[in-house]
């Protein structure tokens, strides 16, 4: 039986078209999937994200233990600030991308993936035996995504006690914060190439948020709109474009390795090392349509230096157009034109600067 997040009943209330998502019931979307994505990027809509796991991490080896488990660098952080990483494998593949923030001293706060969730605990509680130090899952909390150019706004009127808060946050960071009696957490995150927050509450608390987000004008929005907003992003999707068996450098991203300490070994390194020495890294390039047709994941690439594969792919609401994540051989450079496989004809396709859209406006 599929799991179900404490929203489930309210999604199914509001007409949700639901769906099997890393073993979920989750929302698709409550009508109209392109008003849904047009509503985050002009004024606000919410994600019920209660499927994704919070991870509290504290004990003496806290730091040195994410020191040694990300390829990102926890030092970086200062107390409330957010870093995102990539979990990997010795061979340099990519177990989950997350993210983790420094609440203070020596705990910390780690959000995963839903469908690697059990994966990734028990290869963190492994990991984690090396070190003084205390992993606890959070299942009881529900987690709520705001975003677009007014979800701040939107969320102060919801929650006035916490307008000075939500005033007062900068991009990725995050606070804890009395809610009606509660330990709320809100973060200045998202997965939309908007501005908005991610609150961390209570499940039994949950439904009664939604409501109150969706009188104050904050549109319902499912999966659907939730992956073509990532992919204008430029955001990439675990399990589509990148996994166990591809690592950050050939995933596009490289910013998340953090390379300057050579005396920190984080699990991976050497097998990404290695992979640099080598050269001629495959790159992850954006792509959009000048043909007919709708770029998926897994059509074949064909570029002067060689084959590649799209990795993400979908209509555009923003651009009005088909886009698309691929993975291609060094060498393909914006501006260049490509062509992919549709259904056994080629197509002409532009390589692109990533993202496409971000702050509601196209950017290619």
């Amino acid at each position: 039986m599929l799991k179900r997040t404490p929203l489930f009943d309210t999604h199914i209330a509001s007409g949700a078209r639901t769906v099997d998502f890393g073993g979920w019931d989750m929302p698709v979307n409550y009508g109209s999937q392109i008003e849904e994505h047009h509503a985050v990027r002009r004024v606000a809509g919410m994600f019920d994200v209660s499927h994704m796991r919070v991870v509290d991490i504290d004990g003496a080896g806290s730091r040195d233990f994410l020191r040694h488990l990300l390829a990102n660098d926890v030092a970086k952080l200062v107390p409330g600030k957010a870093l995102y990483s990539c979990m990997l494998n010795a061979q340099g593949g990519v177990i989950d991308d997350l993210i983790v923030y420094w609440i203070e001293g020596d705990a910390y706060r780690m959000v995963v993936n839903a469908g690697t969730a059990e994966k990734d605990i028990a290869w963190m509680g492994l990991v984690a035996q090396k070190f003084a130090v205390t992993l606890t899952p959070r299942p009881e909390l529900a987690m709520i995504a705001v975003q677009g150019p007014q979800a701040r706004a939107i969320l102060a009127q919801v929650l006035p006690a916490q307008a000075a808060l939500i005033a007062g946050l900068k991009i990725f960071s995050g606070a804890f914060a009395e809610v009606e009696g509660a330990e709320w957490f809100i973060a200045r995150t998202g997965y939309t190439g908007e501005d908005g927050c991610e609150i961390v509450l209570p499940g039994a608390a949950a439904a009664g948020f939604w409501a109150r987000l969706k009188a104050a004008g904050v549109a319902e929005a499912g999966l659907g709109a939730r992956d073509t907003l990532r992919l204008e992003a430029g955001m990439n999707l675990y399990g589509q474009d990148m996994d166990e068996t591809v690592g950050p450098l050939e995933s596009g991203l490289a910013w998340t390795v953090d390379l300057k300490d050579g005396a920190r070994r984080f699990i991976g390194r050497d097998a990404l090392e290695a992979l640099q020495s080598r050269g001629q890294l495959r790159q992850l390039v954006g792509l959009k349509l000048l043909d007919k047709g709708v770029l998926r994941a897994h059509q074949k690439v064909v570029c002067a230096q060689g084959e590649g594969e799209t990795t993400s792919g979908t209509y555009s609401p923003t651009l009005a157009a088909s886009i698309a994540l691929a993975r291609v051989p060094a060498g393909v450079a914006v501006g260049d034109t490509v062509q992919v496989d549709l259904r056994g004809k080629l197509v002409n396709a532009l390589v692109v600067k990533i993202p496409f859209a971000r702050n509601g406006q196209a950017l290619v």
